[in-house]
This record gives C-alpha cells, structure tokens and sequence, in this order.
C-alpha cells in the first residue's frame, strides 16, 4: 500500500496551497513552512480587539477574534482564493482545525456550545458546490469537540459580492437577509458564528441582528481572517 501511495505521490504530487511547492510526506494542505509564517492576529487572546471593535455599538457579542490577518498578495489571500473559487475545501477545514486547537484554550471561547456557519444561497452554493464558511466550521468543530449546526441559519435573497463596496452599501446589501430557521433550538445556547472573512462585519452583523432576539442566546464570532476595512 506504501509504495502505491509513493507511486502515486510521484505522479500526481500534493503541493502546498499557500506557496505551491510540495508537500512532504507529513506535511497537510499547507507546507510547514507557510504555516508558520502565516501572520496570526492572536486576537483570541484578547477581550477587547480590532474586531471585537468593529461592532461595539451596532449588536451584543461575548467575544470576537480571527486567525489571521488578510492582505492583497499576501499568502491569506490565496489560501481563500483557492477555498471559494478553486473547489480547496480542505483549506477550510485545515485552518479550522489549527485556530480550533487555539480557542478551546482561550477563556472567552471556553462556554461555546455550537458552531454556526454564516450560510450561502442556495444559488451560490450550488454553483460553487459547497459553503467555504462551512468547511471552516466542520474544522473548529473537530478541533474543540463542539458540533456544527451548517442549517441554523438560512439566507432568504441572494445578494450583490460585497468587494469594494462602501460601509454602508456593505449594510444595506445584507440588512434582513438572514432567518432562523428554529429560534427555539438555539435558546440559552452560546453560540460560535464562523465566516471566511471579515471586512467591516456588515454580513455578521445582520446575522447576528436574525439571532440576537432568541431568549438567552450569546454569541460569539470567529472568521479565518481580517481584512483592512
């Protein structure tokens, strides 16, 4: 069986998603190398931190953070590019298992209860044949031993993509696009709100403002990057 899998290895050799060289034996989606040079915000570490900020005054959250930090030409962007557009589901569930084994240790991620990812509509995802937020989800989930609920959340229209859009046409692209699909499920629940990226956190927001009137629910966000608003 090992040297099928070497013979195959040689013809059809795995490369790392970030940088494109290849993948030594125990090396996985990313080569070393790359992951340790991804530029990690540590926000998780933080009660108070430049996402967490983003949405003081707008809606209620008990913790916010991302892994890492998104930049143009940076090795980030092309790991989300190859997730959304180039069918790299398993970048997805790499990265969430790598910043799950980070928030099962932080105090202000230690009460989660359920992981939610912010959906798709059914257009998109159809198209794209899977939800990239989704992966990123089914990643903390194995990392923190804490279940996935990918239908809590429904997107009811399809919206317009939200690059280069303003703040406020960032808001008013999203505003009311999200129902609960059973609000009783989720009561006294804490739940973990996961998406790819966050920009300005209008998407979040909105899923968050679907949420915020179930009784007893808190909820915490946690995105695999942050990008200059």
């Amino acid at each position: 069986m090992l040297l099928i899998d070497d013979f195959i290895s040689l013809l059809f050799p795995k490369i790392c998603a970030a940088c494109g060289n290849s993948l030594w034996k125990q090396e996985e989606t990313v080569c070393l190398s790359c992951e340790f040079h991804l530029p990690r915000t540590n926000f998780h570490l933080a009660d108070e931190n430049p996402v967490t900020r983003l949405f003081w005054g707008r809606v209620t959250l008990e913790s916010a953070a991302a892994y890492l930090y998104f930049n143009k030409g940076n090795k980030v962007q092309q790991l989300i590019h190859q997730l959304k557009y180039k069918g790299r589901k398993d970048i997805g569930i790499f990265l969430g298992r790598k910043y799950g084994q980070n928030l099962k240790y932080s105090p202000f991620f230690l009460t989660v209860q359920l992981i939610v990812p912010v959906p798709l509509h059914t257009k998109k995802r159809m198209q794209r044949g899977y939800n990239q937020s989704e992966q990123f989800a089914i990643g903390l989930g194995e990392s923190m031993k804490i279940p996935v609920d990918p239908d809590a959340i429904c997107r009811r229209k399809e919206t317009e993509t939200q690059t280069k859009k303003s703040r406020f046409r960032r808001w008013q692209n999203v505003a009311e696009v999200f129902e609960v699909k059973d609000p009783r499920s989720l009561e006294r629940l804490h739940i973990l709100l996961v998406d790819d990226v966050i920009t300005t956190g209008a998407t979040l927001e909105s899923c968050i403002r679907a949420l915020s009137p179930i009784p007893g629910i808190r909820i915490s966000v946690a995105t695999i990057a942050v990008a200059p608003a």
